[in-house]
């Protein structure tokens, strides 16, 4: 089994992004169900990707594609606080990025949970890795931590 990862704080992210929970994402235990937590941490990647101009839905013929995803749980959440997602990059690659993800209560300093993301860039019709553009390289060495 491997170890624990320790708690992160506010201050090991770059961009933050608040996040209302719904009514359907609180389980029969009463807190936020552990799957969508994984949605987060797609909203918050995807939706900076898309407010920087690096990702269009239907027309970016680079995409960039999950390869790999976990994450620590500390404390429950639930309908119907607001989350906010932060977001660091903890590597990159030629082809790939590995954000750092973490989940706040609003206002919190430790992160509720914390995870990884890595994406890998590929061409859309080929699906072949590519490198990242240099735009967003450029931008993602910005979130670097």
């Amino acid at each position: 089994m491997s170890e624990r990862q320790p708690r992160l704080m506010r201050a090991d992210f770059r961009v933050f992004r608040a996040i209302p929970t719904r009514w359907h994402d609180n389980d029969a235990y009463g807190h936020v169900n552990n799957v969508v937590y994984y949605g987060w941490f797609d909203t918050a990647v995807n939706v900076w990707l898309i407010e920087n101009g690096f990702l269009d839905l239907s027309g970016s013929e680079i995409v960039g594609l999950v390869a790999e995803t976990g994450c620590t749980y500390f404390e429950s959440v639930a309908f119907p606080e607001t989350v906010e997602a932060g977001i660091a990059v903890e590597r990159l690659g030629n082809s790939s990025v590995t954000y750092r993800i973490g989940i706040f209560r609003q206002g919190g300093e430790q992160a509720a949970a914390q995870g990884r993301f890595t994406h890998v860039y590929v061409a859309r019709a080929s699906q072949k890795p590519v490198p990242i553009p240099a735009p967003l390289r450029a931008a993602l060495e910005r979130l670097a931590v």
